[in-house]
């Protein structure tokens, strides 16, 4: 089937599988054409192959990398003469284990790249392009920044981060930009494994709607939101979680 092209453009970060990959996915498939990154470069170009080289390109290198985050714009630029979406997917969570026990040099890794790396990105596309042009903005959280998150506490704070510094840069970005972010529950990918991996029925069973996520519910959360249709929504986080929260209630 031949895809229209949208004449939009967006950059994902963290998209050479999971999540980011299904991001990527959803907007080439809506006529996007987008710039991946990824750490490693086999994973990239596999993906990149995968989504279409003639609308996809693969930047390689570390999302905390101050210089990575400027070629990687400069190539999105340089390839497709516009950024009009940031994806702010690259993450980590390196270590599992109560805070009070935590190394507090993994909890800045933990901080340069679910936080500060998503904050360096967002400054490079608001003035290479965004600025004058307009766009959109959307940063990927998770339910563990909504709530107390034990064993991933290093990680669930930083999402929280994530949260406020959405809020914080849809405030300075309006009215051009918009910024929104997406809290997921557990996802079926390589970066979550250990938290449904031989107990999948098990961990699915808490969820009101009976499954765990996948990539395409996140990529369909991050289309709607760079999409017209979202137009009058900025500074919100979007739970996309299968209903899990509601188990939060009393009774």
């Amino acid at each position: 089937m031949t895809v229209q092209d949208s004449g939009k453009v967006a950059l994902v970060t963290g998209a050479s599988r999971g999540i980011g990959y299904g991001i990527a996915e959803a907007l080439v498939a809506r006529g996007d054409r987008v710039c991946i990154t990824g750490r490693g470069e086999d994973a990239l170009k596999e993906a990149v192959e995968r989504l279409g080289a003639d609308r996809v390109i693969g930047v390689a290198g570390k999302a905390h990398d101050e210089a990575h985050q400027a070629v990687a714009v400069e190539r999105t630029l340089e390839a497709f003469g516009r950024v009009d979406f940031l994806v702010n997917n690259a993450g980590t969570n390196p270590v599992f284990g109560p805070l009070a026990d935590l190394d507090l040099d993994v909890v800045r890794k933990v901080f340069e790249t679910n936080v500060v790396s998503a904050l360096g990105f967002a400054q490079r596309t608001w003035k290479a392009w965004q600025k004058e042009n307009g766009g959109a903005i959307v940063n990927i959280a998770s339910v563990a920044g909504l709530s107390a998150s034990p064993f991933v506490g290093a990680y669930g704070v930083s999402k929280a981060a994530m949260v406020n510094l959405t809020l914080q840069l849809a405030h300075e970005f309006a009215p051009v930009v918009r910024v929104n972010a997406i809290a997921p529950a557990v996802v079926k990918t390589k970066f979550a494994r250990a938290l449904y991996e031989g107990r999948e029925e098990e961990a699915a069973a808490a969820y009101p709607l009976g499954r765990l996520g996948v990539p395409e519910d996140i990529g369909g959360a991050a289309a709607f939101l760079t999409s017209g249709q979202a137009e009058w929504i900025t500074g919100q986080t979007l739970v996309v979680d299968g209903g899990i929260f509601l188990n939060a209630g009393v009774g």
